[in-house]
């Protein structure tokens, strides 16, 4: 299965902001979420956007410190975080909406579609 790859992590102190993006060109039209897993912990959804870049959502704890965005042009979906706290360090996957499920706690449908990744370490 084509899956996409993500970029930009890496460590950073708290209050600090890094840039995730995520080749998402074979995917154009479909919504694109970002989800996390902490060590440790189940999978958590962070955001999701439309096809067309559009209905962007936000799951609370990251709501105002995050934005999620689309180049159409160039295929990417990019996800800003502003005012990074320890508790977002965090494995965090791009990945198309179908496949991440919701029942009760946060899944991959399939976990062939899960990606590799970028490590996101917020620490002083």
């Amino acid at each position: 299965e084509v899956q996409s790859v993500e970029s930009g992590g890496g460590l950073v102190q708290p209050g600090g902001s890094l840039t995730l993006s995520c080749d998402a060109s074979g995917f154009s039209r479909l919504a694109m979420s970002w989800v996390r897993q902490a060590p440790g912990k189940g999978l958590e959804w962070v955001s999701s956007i439309g096809p067309g870049g559009g209905d962007p959502t936000y799951a609370d704890s990251v709501k105002g410190r995050f934005t999620i965005s689309r180049d159409s042009t160039k295929g990417t979906v990019d996800l800003q975080m502003n005012d990074l706290k320890p508790e977002d360090t965090a494995v965090y996957y791009c990945a198309k909406s179908r496949d991440i499920y919701f029942n009760g706690s946060y899944y991959y449908a399939d976990d062939a579609s899960r990606s590799q990744g970028t490590q996101v370490t917020v620490s002083s």
